[in-house]
């Protein structure tokens, strides 16, 4: 890799990035971070051999700018940049809710902008990343994020109208799992079974449908069906799950998801 990229902001999301895009071949001489502490600095220089700077110093250096802070610390990132930024760069943004219009709007006129939902599975390199291109990024500006978010998971492109709904649905979504294992332990400790053992039975489960998932190409609906036998365990769970209204529940609350995105796409931060 010859351009340099600079990850501005480097939280846990960020690091995960510098790590696969080196596992990935990126040279860390090629890698710049910027961040608030200078103990936070240190780390990345010393674990990764990335070059830490100002964000001034990154926007007039770096090829790329991936902006990994939250929402409502993008204004103030953005006002430090946009004196720096020429318009050749290429600006990433992970925001939440943040439009490319709006980050245009505040760079200079022309500056390729490409909006970018992961979620914390990067971590362990099972993200699921979507990606959407602003008015000036071309096709080249799409593939070259797609190759930084592929060194850390899956990457799919949506249109930008799409994107408060993958983060409601994705960029949210660890933490719905995360809840439904953490009541289905809370259930097994209820039903007798030490907390460790109703842990890796859930944790196993998970992995195994998330994988059947992945792998089979049949439909929930069906995979569902095949464990459901006839005046079973399963449908009566099942009975219970809909009496309840699972369903509905889970619903309102990716809808509810999807309209925080909105209000922080708008500035509503309350």
């Amino acid at each position: 890799m010859t351009q340099k990229v600079a990850v501005l902001g480097t939280g846990k999301i960020g690091e995960a990035l510098l790590s696969g895009m080196i596992r990935a071949g990126w040279t860390p001489a090629d890698l710049l971070v910027t961040t608030r502490r200078t103990e936070r600095a240190d780390h990345l220089r010393t674990r990764y051999g990335v070059t830490p700077v100002t964000n001034a110093e990154a926007a007039k250096t770096a090829d790329t700018l991936i902006l990994t802070v939250k929402p409502q610390d993008m204004g103030t990132l953005l006002t430090e940049l946009a004196p720096h930024t020429p318009a050749d760069r290429l600006v990433i943004s992970g925001a939440a809710g943040i439009t490319t219009a709006s980050l245009e709007d505040r760079l200079t006129p022309g500056t390729p902008v490409v909006r970018v939902m992961t979620n914390t599975p990067a971590l362990v390199d099972e993200a699921m990343s979507v990606i959407s291109p602003g008015t000036h990024a071309t096709p080249a500006h799409v593939a070259h994020a797609e190759e930084i978010f592929g060194a850390v998971g899956k990457t799919l492109q949506v249109p930008e109208s799409q994107q408060d709904a993958c983060t409601a649905l994705s960029g949210s979504g660890p933490a719905y799992f995360f809840y439904l294992v953490e009541a289905m332990t809370d259930a097994g400790i209820l039903l007798g079974l030490p907390r460790d053992k109703a842990h890796d039975l859930i944790v196993q489960s998970a992995i195994g449908a998330a994988t059947m998932l992945r792998d089979s190409g049949e439909h929930p609906v069906k995979l569902r069906e095949n464990v459901t036998s006839p005046a079973g365990t399963t449908i009566s769970a099942i009975r219970e799950l809909e009496n309840h209204g699972v369903r509905a529940a889970l619903i309102a609350a990716l809808e509810a998801a999807r309209d925080r995105s909105r209000e922080l796409a708008s500035g509503t931060n309350s």
